[in-house]
């Protein structure tokens, strides 16, 4: 009976690996970089943000037993291009892409997650709910979206958004360690959580 479900969904366009949880390998992608400074108020960067939060989520995946990959080590530019490139690259493997939002409108606060595909679709729900139960801010949902980099890949992808670095109290947020490591955390706690089918 197992053997004809998993022959389904293979039928129906999942890999094995996504509809099995069995992936081993987090291929992490701090937004921006280099020239491209992606949102900013002041000197309050989201290239900054997203890559400090990319590495502590590094950190956490490591201690629980996975590998990571991250589309950037430091400040420079990697084309949208060349991060899909690298993330297709692995089949067993998840993609999460981390971002901080920015809008002209200043009241506008929280956290969401993106996805693409249907066999994304579970992962940021997972993921989105480990980020809520980490860091208890407004929370913006799940949503559909046609990034590129969550367009482009063939394992399962998201793109999450913490918090708007155009909201005063959410920018103060975000520039302490706590704030970015609990984003961290609770992302760790979603992959964790799909893996296992949660």
């Amino acid at each position: 009976m197992k053997n004809l479900i998993l022959n389904l969904l293979l039928c129906l366009g999942f890999s094995a690996s996504a509809s099995a949880y069995s992936f081993r390998t987090v291929i992490i992608d701090p937004g921006h970089g280099g020239h491209d400074k992606g949102g900013q108020w002041g000197r309050v960067y989201e290239k900054h943000l997203a890559l400090d939060t990319s590495i502590r989520l590094e950190s956490h995946l490591k201690k629980m037993g996975y590998n990571t990959v991250l589309t950037r080590r430091s400040d420079y530019f990697v084309s949208l291009p060349g991060r899909m490139t690298m993330a297709n690259k692995y089949r067993s493997a998840i993609f999460i892409s981390i971002h901080y939002n920015y809008t002209w409108k200043q009241h506008v606060s929280g956290i969401e997650t993106f996805y693409h595909s249907k066999q994304s679709h579970q992962l940021a729900r997972n993921v989105h709910r480990g980020v809520m139960s980490r860091t208890k801010v407004v929370d913006r949902g799940v949503k559909y979206a046609r990034y590129y980099v969550i367009r482009n890949t063939n394992i399962p992808s998201i793109l999450v958004e913490g918090g708007f670095v155009s909201n005063s109290n959410e920018r103060s947020r975000m520039k302490t360690a706590w704030f970015r490591d609990a984003i961290a955390r609770g992302i760790a706690d979603g992959v964790q959580s799909f893996r296992r089918g949660g």
